[in-house]
Order: C-alpha cells, then sequence, then structure tokens
C-alpha cells in the first residue's frame, strides 16, 4: 500500500509540473519574442573564435586581419571579423521560495510564476544570441544554443530554489540576475550581494512585487500568516497599520536600492499587475549595455 500511495503520489506531481510546464514555457516564448522583435541583436565584431563574416579592408585595419586566402580569389582585399564573445556567463536564480508563491488575486500570475516567466525568457533571448546561461546551484555547466535552453527551462521547472545557491562557486566576473521580492530582512541580502560582489560578479536585481503589497488595501479583521504559513497573526483593523506599514516597505525598498547601488548592482522593479515585457526590455536593454 506504501509503494501504491508513492506512486500515486509521483504521478501526480508530475501531472500537476506537466500542466503548468507548457504554460510557461510558452508565456516566456512569447515574451522574449516580443521583446526581439524591437531590439537590437548582440551579434557584432569583437574578439573571439566564432567566424561571423567577411568585409572589405579598410585603412584602419591591421595587416593581421586580412584573410590572404579569401583575398586571392579576387581582386578586393577582404577582412576575416570574429564575432564578439562575451567572457561572462549569466547565471540566473529565480527565487520560488515560500513567500514567492503568492498572488492577491486570481487574475494575477504568483510572484514566482512571473518571476520564472521573465527568466526563461531572458535565457531564451541571451542563449539565442550565443551567450551562455545557468542556473546557479542547479545546472554545473554553462550552455547556449536550443538545447542549452531546453535543459535550463527543464532544470528550472522541475527544482525549487534555495537561498544557498547563491553561495555556490562562480567564475569571477560573472554576471547574475537575481529575481525575487527581496523581502527578506535587509541584512540577509546585504551579506549575499557582498559575498557575491567579492568574488567579483555583478548583476542586476530584478525586484517582483505584487500590487497589494504595495497599496495594503485590507479593512477590518484580517488573518494573516507568514510565508509557508508557519505563523499566524490577526489584525483587529487592518486599515490602522497601513500607513506604518508602507513606511516600513519604502524604507526596506530604499535600503536595497542603496545596497545594490554601493555594490554597483542594477536594481530593477517591476509589480505583477505591469506586462512582464516591460520588465524583460528593461533587463535585455540593461544586460545589452544600451541603458
Amino acid at each position: 500500500m506504501a509503494r501504491l500511495a508513492l506512486k500515486k503520489d509521483i504521478r501526480t506531481r508530475a501531472l500537476a509540473l506537466s500542466q503548468g510546464y507548457p504554460a510557461l514555457l510558452a508565456e516566456a516564448e512569447r515574451v522574449a519574442a516580443v521583446v526581439a522583435s524591437g531590439a537590437h541583436g548582440r551579434r557584432r565584431a569583437g574578439q573571439g573564435e566564432t567566424f561571423w563574416q567577411y568585409r572589405n579592408y579598410q585603412s584602419t585595419d591591421a595587416a593581421s586581419q586580412i584573410d590572404w586566402r579569401r583575398s586571392a580569389r579576387g581582386d578586393q582585399i577582404f577582412v576575416r571579423d570574429n564575432e564578439w564573445e562575451a567572457a561572462n556567463t549569466v547565471y540566473l536564480w529565480p527565487d520560488t521560495r515560500a513567500g514567492m508563491n503568492w498572488g492577491s488575486d486570481k487574475s494575477l500570475p504568483t510572484k514566482a510564476d512571473r518571476g520564472r516567466v521573465i527568466s526563461l525568457a531572458i535565457a531564451n533571448l541571451l542563449m539565442k544570441a550565443g551567450e551562455r546561461c545557468a542556473l546557479i546551484g542547479l545546472q554545473e555547466r554553462a550552455r547556449s544554443g536550443r538545447v542549452g535552453y531546453e535543459r535550463l527551462a527543464d532544470a528550472m521547472m522541475r527544482s525549487e530554489t534555495d537561498e544557498s545557491a547563491l553561495k555556490a562557486d562562480v567564475p569571477a566576473h560573472s554576471r547574475f540576475v537575481i529575481v525575487s521580492d527581496f523581502l527578506d530582512p535587509i541584512e540577509d541580502w546585504q551579506t549575499r550581494l557582498s559575498r557575491l560582489s567579492g568574488r567579483p560578479v555583478t548583476g542586476i536585481l530584478l525586484q517582483i512585487i505584487d500590487p497589494a503589497e504595495e497599496a495594503f488595501p485590507y479593512k477590518g479583521r484580517v488573518n494573516m500568516r507568514t510565508p509557508g504559513g508557519t505563523r499566524r497573526f490577526l489584525l483587529g483593523r487592518a486599515e490602522t497599520a497601513r500607513e506604518e506599514y508602507q513606511r516600513r516597505l519604502a524604507d526596506h525598498n530604499a535600503q536595497i536600492a542603496s545596497t545594490a547601488a554601493r555594490l554597483g548592482w542594477t536594481l530593477i522593479r517591476h509589480r505583477t499587475d505591469e506586462p512582464a515585457t516591460t520588465a524583460l526590455n528593461t533587463l535585455y536593454q540593461t544586460l545589452s549595455g544600451q541603458t
């Protein structure tokens, strides 16, 4: 009976996972396609080993750049351009802990699902352009291309994130995209980001917030609980706590922004009632060095 129950549980979880996976993956690719249609590609000439194109020789080119074999076929002198290759890898950490698995309204995605969609979408854009991406703590090797993207997407949808992943060893000068609500105590985030910056790596913090977390629209008696339901408490008149709550949230967010700026990281804020393409476009342009 125990084995039967285990198999049933595994099957139930597998079905639940398979139902969510295509929808999220399709949404991520749709969001990526919208941004890609209006963004310039990342391919350009530069240092690298991958051939990109031949072009006519210019007086500013060094003689060592001339491809004599190609030039010998005609009267023109050609230069061989290799494709610019980033020496850095982009590591992703989409937060899927208990506090992210919440949405204030059925019409809105949970913060975790919006984070997954944007993380998959930016990975799709970067890896199609030849960049290497990996999920920190879940993938040992960074990859590019369609196969690499499929593996990253599969790993993301089949695993939950943990803050301990941010302690994993990564190459120096890598770039990070950390997607979270950043509502943990400020001291925790200061420690995590300072540890990463000391390697040294830099990157982007994408803060995802539900609109109710900013507005605190609750009135009357409201039962509140901490992420995961480990602790509950009752607010007798929730509206009387709104001003103090919003002041503390604004102070916390200001400290997150200050920490990011001090360490040389970029902070992007996004609400789940906004189009995912808005955050993705800002994220893509920032990673592309165009902002």
